[in-house]
């Protein structure tokens, strides 16, 4: 063989041996960082930019995709110790024309957190709302999405805001009794009985504890590889002392049953999707909520846990954009009326 053309396919070997053997590197010594890089890649390849907003001394992180148009805006609020990020696995199924926004919730990734901040479910509705006039976005009324303590502080926006909002949808919302006790609760009685209630399952320090937090939030059983559960631990740990300060303030009497309390003052149309085998927040909390808010729209969906949006982001993204449609077309039929 030539000896210019050996040295070509050695050049060309080595080129391709250095990313190959940084992403081995990555994945085995730096997991969290290939995490990090995981998300920016999938917000860039779905057309999702990353800005800031701020509220006197406050920064909002948030991201967005399109521009306002004639169909109804879309912001969407994550769950306990979760990020904007969270959104991207149903972003993936929405048209690329719809105006979305997820935005990070008060104290997490992207937005300031503050020693001095309201975390109640009522204080994170305030702040959202100083987000919401941050970006005008209630310009005109747009739709709310909120899943888990999102959905709590969705519900209570829309009780608290109702001019800013044209309709809603609750994912596994918390802030709701129940007359079954779930897993999860089961779990926290008796930690809180054995005086281990620092020991909180949404809270994992250790590979294995991330595992047994994706089991109790999943009814899929997703096999996650050792080094990934380490980085997913290693993304969280800064922040593990935060995560309990905020999981404290929310199951505080004052924030407990908010979205309960609120529940009856809410009037935008609404729709309820709710995992069957929720093992975190009982799927009875649907007929609450259809028992309190006129024509509430509820989706029981089978085979399915807490983690909806993860487990079920298509057949998700797909309901609200029925129900968008749904809404649309009564307004239509209202004005020809």
């Amino acid at each position: 063989m030539d000896l210019d053309v050996l040295n070509m396919f050695v050049i060309a070997g080595g080129t391709l041996a250095i990313p190959i053997l940084a992403f081995v590197a990555s994945f085995l010594l730096w997991p969290s960082a290939l995490i990090r890089i995981y998300y920016w890649y999938w917000r860039r390849a779905l057309g999702m930019q990353v800005r800031y907003a701020n509220y006197d001394d406050y920064q909002f992180c948030y991201s967005y995709r399109g521009r306002p148009g004639y169909r109804p805006s879309i912001l969407m609020l994550h769950g306990f110790s979760a990020h904007k990020d969270m959104w991207l696995s149903i972003v993936k199924f929405l048209p690329k024309n719809l105006h979305l926004v997820c935005v990070d919730m008060p104290g997490h990734e992207g937005t300031t957190r503050s020693a001095l901040d309201d975390y109640s479910i009522s204080g994170q509705a305030k702040r959202i709302h100083q987000f919401v006039e941050c970006i005008k976005l209630n310009r005109r009324p747009f739709h709310l999405v909120g899943t888990s303590m999102g959905g709590n502080v969705a519900g209570v926006y829309a009780a608290q805001y109702p001019g800013d909002i044209c309709s809603l949808t609750l994912i596994c919302p918390a802030g709701l009794p129940s007359t079954t006790d779930s897993k999860f609760i089961k779990q926290l009685r008796e930690l809180k009985e054995s005086e281990r209630i620092d020991r909180i399952p949404l809270i994992p320090s250790t590979p294995e504890e991330m595992a047994d937090m994706l089991k109790l939030c999943s009814y899929v059983r997703f096999k996650v590889p050792q080094q990934i559960l380490q980085g997913l631990v290693d993304v969280r740990i800064p922040h593990n002392d935060f995560y309990r300060k905020l999981f404290l303030e929310i199951v505080d009497e004052k924030s407990r049953h908010s979205l309960h309390e609120n529940m009856s003052k809410i009037k935008a149309p609404t729709q309820v999707i709710w995992g069957k085998q929720d093992q975190v927040l009982d799927v009875s909390g649907a007929s609450v909520l259809a028992g309190a808010i006129p024509d509430c729209h509820v989706y029981i969906l089978e085979n399915c846990g807490h983690s909806v949006v993860v487990e079920r982001p298509r057949k998700t993204a797909n309901l609200i954009l029925e129900f968008l449609a749904l809404l649309h077309s009564m307004d239509k039929y209202k004005k020809q009326a």
